[in-house]
């Protein structure tokens, strides 16, 4: 079998093979927004298509390659290890490879982290906060906040705050309450009622980009403790360097029950994730040698992926990625910043480091208003991706919409970005936004385009 050969001839089949065999729809999203592309190579902060045409991706796989695409070093070791005929997911053993990621987690977080179990992913890691919190607590409520964003499997659904993605999948679990994002009597109310298993917090949320307050994750921590509920801090897209510290957790100084990671733990080469708790939360669900398997995965310590977080690890340290998000990050906003002194369109620009949220805002020009307030009785999310399409087709960047019905564009680049590639975001963020800024124009034209298919829809 010649991999190479079968994938570069049938490239450019992509986008039907999809519409085929997996998602119609979503093949149809992708040829209306025109992001049907036949993507063939990656390498560091960069995307090549089938054309050979060079893109600067801002998405990094929803931030799974904070180390770049196809880092050298990972690839390296992943072939490496590939070579020795290890032998992987022996099932009853104790791997090595597992032993050495733990062990290097655990040099990385709070001393309190002290047990390690592997998952295959972010929604994996949830769904294990989840019973770790209800075995240590014996009760079964898990509260979680508005746009809150872990996962897409059935207990993490529970824990969406967001309608559009729970909807048609009820019941969920029951019990599952959600509290407004630094809202401490909110939260306070709902522990105070003592049959709270956890509460769940992104330090910044996925979907719009909405910051948690520092003196808010160290008063829930100590909420949490005073009425015997677990805090469950889910780092999966917070973490490796991403908000300009390896955790967002340092930037607060809080210390939470249990730690969700996963993304770009494997440099994004290998599906991986792990929860970190303290020492007598684990022994709550692995308590006796007949319980030392009563929550398992079969590809939870795969020898590959635990080799990739090892690589992954090494090459965050070696290359100060941590120190390089958080000055591109800040070189970005201050450019985003001083845009939006300039341009009435834009709300907000929020966030940490790498993970950066622009938000628009309705207009004061009446003609502008207007324009707006025409595609929002159509739909609330047309805005943001007017403002995407362009910036992949005109200007090679690739975006994404901060989530559902949100005016929200999400920046989470490689941290392998370097002034350069700042600069050119902002000149290209800058042109289409100045566009967008004329009534009529080329970006309400894509607007009103979006609008006629959300009606024909």
């Amino acid at each position: 079998m010649d991999i190479k050969e079968l994938i570069l001839k049938r490239a450019r089949e992509n986008i039907e093979l999809h519409e085929k065999h997996i998602n119609p729809p979503f093949a149809k999203v992708l040829r209306t927004i025109g992001f049907d592309k036949s993507w063939v190579r990656g390498r560091g902060a960069y995307l090549y298509d089938a054309d050979g045409r060079e893109y600067l991706d801002m998405l990094a796989g929803y931030g799974m390659f904070n180390v770049g695409r196809n880092h050298p070093t990972v690839k390296r070791v992943l072939e490496e290890f590939l070579a020795m005929d290890h032998a992987s997911l022996v099932q009853m053993e104790a791997p090595v490879t597992s032993g050495l990621l733990a062990e290097e987690l655990k040099r990385r977080v709070p001393a309190a982290l002290d047990r390690v179990y592997f998952t295959n992913s972010g929604t994996e890691g949830t769904e294990s906060a989840i019973k770790l919190a209800r075995a240590a607590t014996r009760r079964g409520r898990i509260l979680y906040c508005h746009h809150a964003f872990h996962g897409l499997t059935n207990g993490s659904l529970s824990l969406n705050g967001e309608e559009f993605f729970r909807s048609g999948f009820e019941p969920l679990l029951p019990g599952c309450v959600p509290i407004p994002l630094n809202d401490l009597v909110a939260l306070r109310e709902e522990l105070s009622r003592g049959d709270v298993a956890a509460f769940i917090v992104e330090p910044i949320q996925g979907k719009g980009v909405h910051v948690a307050e520092d003196d808010y994750l160290l008063a829930a921590a100590k909420l949490c403790k005073e009425h015997g509920a677990l805090l469950i801090l889910d780092e999966v897209q917070t973490g490796f360097g991403r908000t300009g510290h390896l955790f967002a957790l340092e930037q607060s100084g809080v210390v939470p029950d249990v730690l969700v990671i996963s993304k770009s733990l494997s440099g994004g080469f290998v599906p991986v994730g792990a929860v970190l708790t303290r020492r007598e939360i684990h022994q709550k669900v692995f308590s006796s040698m007949e319980r030392c398997v009563v929550h398992s995965s079969t590809f939870g310590q795969g020898a590959l992926a635990m080799v990739a977080g090892l690589a992954a690890l090494h090459v965050i340290d070696e290359e100060k990625l941590v120190e390089n998000s958080r000055r591109m990050g800040d070189m970005l906003q201050a450019g985003l910043r001083e845009i939006q002194s300039r341009f009435e369109l834009l709300k907000e620009i929020r966030g940490r480091g790498l993970m950066i949220g622009i938000e628009f805002g309705r207009p004061r020009s009446f003609t502008l208003r207007m324009g707006w307030d025409l595609a929002h009785k159509v739909s609330s999310g047309l805005f943001g991706q007017a403002i995407v399409m362009p910036l992949l087709a005109d200007h090679g960047i690739l975006t994404q919409v901060s989530g559902h019905g949100v005016d929200v564009v999400k920046l989470i680049p490689p941290l392998v970005i370097q002034e350069k590639d700042v600069m050119r975001f902002l000149e290209a963020f800058e042109s289409v936004i100045e566009r967008a800024h004329h009534f009529p124009g080329p970006i309400w034209e894509v607007t009103s385009r979006l609008a006629k298919h959300v009606l024909l829809r």
